[in-house]
This record gives C-alpha cells, structure tokens and sequence, in this order.
C-alpha cells in the first residue's frame, strides 16, 4: 500500500511538479487548490503527510494547519508547510505548530520528495 499524501497549492505550477515529483517517488498523491476543498478531500483521503502552501487564495496555510490540528484525524498528521518565505520569524511561526516542517521555494527538485519523507511517522 503507497503512502498518501495531500498537497494544497492554489499554483498550478508548483502543484504538478510537486506532484510529478511524488508519484515518481511512488507516493500515492491526492491534490487541492484551496483550503475549503483541502479539508474535505483529507477527511476521505486520511493522507499519512499533508504538503502545504503557505499562500492559499481562501485562508492561509498557517491558519489550515492550526483547523487540521483541531480535529482528532489530523491531531498529528505531519504537515510539510512549502513557501518562499525567508524571514526565520515567519519560519518559526510555522514550526511552533506541532508536527510541522518546512522546505523553501523555489523546491529542490532532487532533494524534494526525501525531505517530505523524513516527515513520515
């Protein structure tokens, strides 16, 4: 059985190579562009890693993770927060959420889909 993972990213650039990037890793990937579609795909999916944009169209990554963390399903789903953010502020608001990691854009295409495995429980 593959490893689900959801990824939310309102580019359609970054969502297909970060998709690409995870099928050809062998993860199973279910995508979504806002944070309204997010939650319901993740309630049926139950994804082992969510990949998340920091910068959604509808509310903000940040605010996502903290409704996902507020559900008894995704208590402690890892999320892999994505963004071109470099200020370590911003970094650190982001990690202080339980079960979190971050990798910058743009994404290292070599590097990428074994970082978002080491988040893997």
């Amino acid at each position: 059985m593959k490893t689900k993972i959801v990824i939310v990213d309102d580019n359609a650039n970054n969502l297909l190579l970060e998709k690409d990037l995870l099928i050809v890793a062998g993860f199973e990937v279910h995508t979504a562009v806002n944070a309204n579609d997010a939650i319901q795909l993740i309630k049926e999916v139950k994804p082992q890693v969510i990949v998340l944009d920091v910068q959604l169209p509808d509310i903000s990554g940040a605010e996502l993770a903290r409704i996902l963390r507020s559900s008894i399903d995704t208590v402690s789903t890892p999320i892999v927060f994505v963004t071109a953010s470099v200020l370590q502020s911003d970094i650190d608001h982001l990690l202080s959420i339980p079960d979190s990691a971050y990798i910058s854009k743009p994404i290292n295409t070599r590097t990428f889909s074994k970082q978002v495995s080491q988040c893997i429980k």
